[in-house]
């Protein structure tokens, strides 16, 4: 195929359709033929979209996609795999090897790396196992990732949100918020087990077959796929599942649960999905209960996943949590305490106290946690919430300053310092208080006042909230 026709199909990607236009008078053999008409249609239009995708691999290694990859892996950061190999040594790299690689990719010769295993907590306890590629094999992913994206991206369900471009978090809440306004007060919260560890490759292939023409592209997918785990220092094979923290994991997250958005629309279902996060909003609890069942048999038979029926449940919608926030009944949020908690935790490692770290560090490592908390929960209701997070953020501060005093004669001279007079920086000083309830002190309070919080440029949740949603 010319590589016209491929960028044209990039841009203007299937355009063939099949109209339904059966006239009700005709007789039963007219309708017979008519739909025997529309199935062929249906078929032919299936093939000519494969045959716009025959020659991707030609897209997908083009110079133009294999930089834009490489900007985007940079973006992403990350730790380097199984090879070492850190993400700003990749362009040196490239320029020495780039053309075998290229060779092999294009001859479907390449043979992946394994992935490093690493594990991280779930919120709510466990692990996560995450599977981090070579900085080599997640460029090559992310190439691949940008040119099928857009096939796929016509096609998907109104009602995806995770993983899309011009989609967000915000934007499956909001519709989740819409359906709640509407009287549908009961979710159907629907938890997938292990989602990512179970995908059956075989299944999800032909799945991709069913529009991508390009074999050579195929099978350097199953390879991904297949692509052995290193743990401890030893590769398993992999027969089930996709690595999760891969730039390819997330498109083929979507194309599998597609299928269960489609069913859900046919039946008439009010839902959001967010990646393997699906929420369907019903006016009973009986009818949810009938939801429940009936979709998770579907989920299991046809789809061959697992639901975790102890996490999933039918109830109030201010029963649970969805992206970290819990919607009320007059569909408004606010802050699930889960998330509360996780954000507590992580300003706590930053401020333990026995850290050693200079106090302007402590300051500066704060900043970015803060910010793009606020961020993602800025339109939930939480003023009173953010009043009391910015005391306690800065009553731990305090804390870590007075911690860093060791000594009596030390902590007296820096509060006088910091305008407390002399004898009630030694009240405070010889104080046989721990350094928690010191920091609660007026004397504290005065050397470390709220205005020197904001000189030295700590960032308040309050004011930006409001500044945010003004």
């Amino acid at each position: 195929m010319k590589r016209q026709q491929v960028t044209a199909y990039q841009s203007d990607l299937f355009t063939v359709a099949v109209k339904d236009s059966v006239c009700p008078c005709v007789d039963s053999e007219a309708v017979s033929r008519a739909n025997t008409s529309k199935a062929l249609q249906v078929e032919e239009a299936g093939e000519q979209e494969r045959a716009l995708t025959l020659d991707l691999m030609g897209a997908v290694l083009s110079h133009s996609n294999i930089t834009q990859a490489y900007k985007q892996v940079k973006r992403n950061k990350g730790v380097a795999g199984i090879d070492q190999m850190k993400v700003d040594e990749f362009a040196t790299w490239y320029h020495t090897h780039g053309e075998s690689l290229l060779s092999q990719l294009r001859e479907g010769t390449y043979i992946p790396q394994g992935v490093k295993q690493v594990e991280i907590p779930k919120p709510n306890g466990g692990k996560r196992r995450l599977g981090i590629p070579t900085v080599t094999d997640r460029v090559i992913q992310q190439a691949i990732s940008q040119v099928l994206s857009p096939i796929y991206e016509r096609d998907f369900s109104d009602y995806s949100y995770g993983f899309r471009p011009q989609r967000s978090a915000h934007d499956a809440l909001k519709k989740g918020c819409e359906y709640v306004q509407t009287g549908r007060m009961i979710v159907v919260d629907i938890d997938l087990k292990t989602f990512f560890d179970v995908v059956n490759h075989d299944r999800l292939m032909y799945m991709l077959s069913q529009k991508i023409g390009d074999k050579t592209l195929l099978k350097l997918i199953r390879k991904y796929l297949q692509s052995g785990i290193m743990t401890g220092g030893i590769v398993s094979q992999r027969i089930e599942g996709t690595p999760q923290g891969s730039p390819l994991s997330p498109l083929l997250s979507n194309i599998v649960l597609d299928e269960l958005d489609k069913e859900l629309e046919k039946r008439g279902h009010k839902f959001v999905r967010y990646a393997d996060d699906c929420n369907i909003y019903v006016r009973s609890q009986m009818a949810g209960e009938r939801v429940m069942e009936s979709v998770s048999n579907f989920i299991e038979s046809k789809l061959k996943l697992l639901v975790n029926r102890d996490k999933s449940q039918v109830c109030e919608v201010f029963q649970t949590k969805f992206l970290g926030h819990t919607i009320q009944i007059d569909g408004y949020l606010t802050i699930a305490k889960q998330s509360i908690e996780r954000f507590k935790d992580k300003v706590r490692s930053i401020t333990k106290r026995n850290r050693g770290v200079k106090f302007e560090q402590i300051i500066a490592e704060l900043q970015p946690l803060m910010r793009g908390w606020l961020n993602y929960f800025r339109y939930a209701r939480c003023k009173g919430l953010l009043k009391n997070l910015d005391s306690w953020i800065r009553r731990k501060l305090r804390c870590y300053r007075l911690k860093q005093c060791k000594r009596v004669i030390t902590l007296q001279r820096f509060l006088e310092s910091r305008g407390v007079d002399s004898w009630q920086s030694w009240i405070l000083a010889l104080s046989g208080k721990g350094h928690w309830r010191k920091s609660g002190c007026p004397q504290t309070h005065q050397a470390l006042s709220n205005k020197w919080f904001e000189s030295v440029g700590l960032y308040n949740l309050t004011l930006n909230y409001e500044r945010l949603n003004n």
